[in-house]
């Protein structure tokens, strides 16, 4: 049987709107700056930041923010280095930096640019929202001077410029028309959408993105492209993010493990799973596991144990009725169909693989696979049966240590002796 003829897709049924009509979207990875803002996580050193960075090249992630080097010597030194791989290594991955609206965050960018030879993206950002605006003490007109000062000075620097209007989803039409109606003319090439405190739902970004794109970029008549900048606050994130590919966005924006201020960003690790599950994102993604590994290592992130796909749990079962359908599906001879059946990810895309264990909800299939695949005669009812009695007696899932133990206390007493003894 073909795998399409076992699953019945529903999520592409109807009216829903399949990203894979849409063509490709560019990934942006922010887990070396944005990621980094998180309260609780350590700053990398460098040369960890350079092996993240080729597995983000890796992975097929078009771009990475490497830093924001107008927060000091330190931020310029990194981003100074891994400008350097890129150039040198001639990674498969474009840079950009953040800077605020001031001339001041833009110069080491342009500089580091010129030394290095590489484009660099300037992601100048602002606030755009009136709740921010009352609490800053700005007025439009001092807003519209400032992006007018660091755009157009960026554009005469050589460097490509992305405008990215902070907290976009809880911003005025008319203030979006004035700040990106400016950028454009003075040379901006990217707009940013941010929802900057995770306040959209999917529906508010559809109207959003619909709404830049019609009412703004449209009537300027250039080729300027949208990003959207996501971020966890009400759990949407992912969602949000997938809901401005499907609205047609050019670039969105993620970190990995969601690392970020407060609760984090969109997760990069996931989308890139979603994307290569709607057939969207074609790169090898079996060093997704390495990536976010490193990365919960270098900033000291745990990853949960029931986090998607790369949490311990995720593929994992211990489970009777679960573990007998990945077994009898593994005798069918379809590796695809053991990894398919009782999970929508096919483990074996992001480096990962099922995996049987023996507890207290448990049947006799756990444990004839986990002793087949640790080398024991699983044919020996007397050993399976002790093994089984063991895990019925504990309340949680069997170590391998405690199974071995089991087993070699089984080798070791004579054939008759009773069944039972753990």
């Amino acid at each position: 049987m073909q795998q399409h003829e076992l699953i019945h897709d529903w999520n592409t049924a109807g009216d829903a709107v399949d990203p894979r009509r849409l063509g490709p979207v560019e990934l942006d990875d922010e887990t070396l700056r944005d990621g980094l803002q998180s309260p609780s996580v350590q700053d990398p050193p460098v040369d960890v930041k350079i092996r993240i960075l080729h597995l983000m090249a890796e992975l097929g992630i078009a771009t990475a923010d490497i830093g924001l080097p107008g927060a000091g010597p330190r931020a310029v030194a990194d981003v100074r280095a891994l400008a350097l791989e890129i150039a040198r290594d001639k990674l498969p991955i474009g840079a950009n930096c953040a800077a605020r609206t001031v001339r001041a965050d833009i110069e080491p960018i342009a500089r580091i640019s010129q030394e290095v030879g590489i484009p660099i993206e300037a992601c100048t950002f602002i606030g755009s929202s009136p709740i921010r605006q009352y609490a800053e003490g700005w007025t439009l007109d001092k807003m519209l001077r400032a992006t007018e000062d660091a755009v157009t000075f960026a554009v005469a620097e050589g460097l490509p410029v992305m405008y990215v209007t902070e907290d976009t989803t809880r911003a005025r039409p008319e203030t979006l028309k004035a700040l990106y109606g400016l950028a454009i003319e003075c040379g901006a090439s990217r707009l940013c959408l941010a929802d900057t405190v995770g306040h959209a739902t999917p529906a508010g970004v559809r109207n959003l993105v619909r709404f830049v794109r019609e009412e703004i970029v449209a009537p300027s008549g250039k080729d300027v492209k949208l990003d959207w900048h996501g971020h966890r606050d009400r759990g949407l994130g992912l969602a949000n993010t997938l809901a401005a590919i499907e609205a047609g966005v050019d670039r969105v924006h993620g970190t990995a493990l969601g690392i970020g201020e407060r609760v984090g960003n969109t997760e990069m690790d996931l989308l890139l799973v979603n994307l290569k599950l709607l057939g969207v994102h074609d790169h090898d993604l079996s060093k997704l596991d390495e990536y976010c590994r490193l990365v919960s290592e270098a900033t000291g992130v745990p990853i949960p144990v029931n986090y998607p796909v790369i949490g311990a749990d995720a593929f994992r079962t211990g489970t009777g009725v679960h573990a007998a359908a990945i077994v009898k599906a593994k005798q069918k001879g379809d590796d695809w169909l053991a990894d398919l059946v009782y999970s929508s990810v096919p483990a074996h895309l992001f480096g990962r693989r099922q995996v049987i264990e023996i507890g207290h909800m448990s049947g006799m299939s756990n444990v004839k696979f986990w002793l087949a695949e640790h080398g024991y005669d699983a044919g020996d009812e007397a050993l399976c049966q002790r093994v089984l009695d063991l895990a019925k007696r504990m309340d949680r899932v069997l170590t391998d240590a405690e199974v071995h133990a089991c087993c070699t206390a089984h080798a070791a007493l004579p054939h008759s002796t009773p069944t039972g003894e753990g």
